[in-house]
């Protein structure tokens, strides 16, 4: 045995392995919620099963699951990457974690990247269970090849701008305000944001108004590639753009570490 064997290597880990863990615990912290998992998980699971089976809404001459899974599967990434990644995140600040971890030899914005990553990972399971669920409901999505890209980049563009507005709640705001205030929006948006009632069942001004929001740009993108079988959907894919920019970039900007 040569000298030097169990001679220790002080240091930090390599950056990539440290992002890797930093978002496995994330993952992990997240999914053992109850309530984030009813958040992210069970309440779009049953929005769809419940509005695809009982006619409550008029959603014209298509199949209600047709309508409704594009809109389901947006409201799935605006509750991972805003709703529940504000509150997280908010408390985190509250209780001094973002701070202990700040201090750590794991750079802040790999931190938030490691955040990110961990929404990326929930959506994939988010995803497949709500692809499975609408299949099963007679779901008949559209769209090819083409279609897939159009859809994995509205919903790139979507969690972005749905991260970015939640890390700039949660970096703002007291973690009880961003606990009400991430769950009023949740609430209005699943009425207000084309998910479920179509946007032209509201007044026009009020429609023009709601158009412009990111999640009815992600849900009418959605549904213009796998319900129309549309080509890309450049609008909403812009309108993603402007809010990931403006939240981000806000996020960056105001974000309070404690």
């Amino acid at each position: 045995m040569s000298t030097g064997t169990y001679t220790p290597r002080p240091g930090a880990a390599p950056l990539g392995r440290m992002i890797a863990a930093q978002t496995a615990f994330e993952t992990r912290m997240l999914l053992r919620n109850g309530e984030q998992l009813l958040l992210t998980l069970v309440i779009p699971s049953l929005l769809l099963v419940l509005f695809s089976s009982v006619d409550i809404v008029d959603t014209g001459s298509e199949k209600a699951v047709d309508f409704l899974a594009p809109g389901v599967l947006a409201l799935a990434v605006m509750s991972t990457a805003f709703t529940g990644q504000a509150i997280a995140t908010g408390f985190e600040r509250r209780y001094g974690v973002l701070k202990r971890l700040g201090a750590s030899p794991l750079p802040r914005w790999a931190l938030m990247c490691s955040k990110t990553l961990s929404v990326l990972a929930t959506q994939i399971l988010q995803i497949t269970l709500l692809t499975a669920i609408a299949l099963a409901l007679g779901w008949s999505p559209k769209g090819g090849p083409a279609g897939l890209a159009a859809v994995l980049l509205l919903l790139a563009l979507g969690t972005a701008a749905f991260s970015g507005l939640g890390l700039l709640m949660a970096g703002t705001l007291r973690a009880e305000a961003t606990l009400a205030a991430a769950n009023l929006v949740f609430l209005l948006l699943l009425v207000g944001g084309g998910v479920i009632v179509p946007l032209d069942r509201f007044p026009d001004g009020v429609a023009g108004v709601l158009g412009l929001l990111p999640i009815s740009a992600l849900s009418d993108g959605l549904r213009d590639v796998l319900t129309d079988g549309g080509g890309v959907p450049w609008s909403a894919l812009g309108t993603l753009a402007v809010w990931a920019a403006l939240g981000l970039g806000a996020a960056a900007r105001f974000f309070r570490w404690e």
